[in-house]
């Protein structure tokens, strides 16, 4: 007959334990925007500031761009969460060989959207899944091409005096007002283009075994 040890079971329990715990769900940004997406599923979740580089690397695209951000985004936020999945990601708009950055100023966005006036613009948004405890890791871009009107100064200064875009890549917020500078948009995800493609992510979470809806 065999003999148990009672600090055996013990070890066998706690280790059983720890893999019914919940996972955290992370968003590793400090975007409101993505913050304001990720609440839509319904799901808890706590927020992680990555501390990331995100100076561009000469010669990169802006889908290899993005996604080499998102993973950059996802792995700091990992740090201290064993037992987590992290949500990185990261969003790199290109129009003519230009990246559209977040103006930043007023004069900034003015000027971006006096650019960028009857062009097309295509935003990169790329997504990273880190599951911290398997070192699992998704990650894909999800491109929306957007066509902007041609544009007038008088209706550029008009929108920014109604809608200050500074915080927003290519200038529009295409959720707002900003969708009345535009011709078009084009891509399978309109979440995608505030920042945060919900559809893709929804698909990652359910291969990590989340339940959405």
């Amino acid at each position: 007959m065999g003999f148990e040890h009672p600090c055996q079971n013990k070890i066998l329990e706690t280790a059983s334990d720890k893999n019914m715990l919940p996972r955290l769900l992370i968003l590793g940004s400090t975007s409101r925007y993505r913050r304001e997406l990720l609440e839509r599923l319904q799901l808890p979740f706590k927020t992680v500031a990555p501390e990331v580089d995100e100076t561009p690397v000469d010669g990169e695209s802006g889908a290899d761009c993005a996604t080499r951000l998102a993973r950059l985004k996802a792995h700091a936020a990992a740090k201290g969460h064993p037992n987590a999945l992290i949500i990185g990601s990261d969003q790199v708009p290109e129009c003519d060989g230009r990246r559209l950055d977040k103006p930043g100023t007023l004069g900034g966005a003015l000027e971006q959207l006096s650019w960028a006036s009857g062009k097309q613009a295509v935003f990169n948004t790329a997504l990273t899944v880190l599951n911290t405890a398997t070192e699992q890791e998704q990650t894909r871009v999800v491109a929306t091409t957007v066509r902007y009107r041609r544009l007038t100064l008088p209706e550029i200064r008009r929108y920014l005096q109604k809608e200050a875009a500074i915080d927003c890549a290519g200038s529009a917020k295409a959720e707002g007002l900003g969708i009345s500078l535009l011709d078009a948009i084009e891509g399978n995800d309109p979440t995608a283009l505030i920042g945060l493609p919900l559809i893709a992510l929804c698909e990652m979470l359910r291969n990590e075994g989340v339940d959405i809806p």
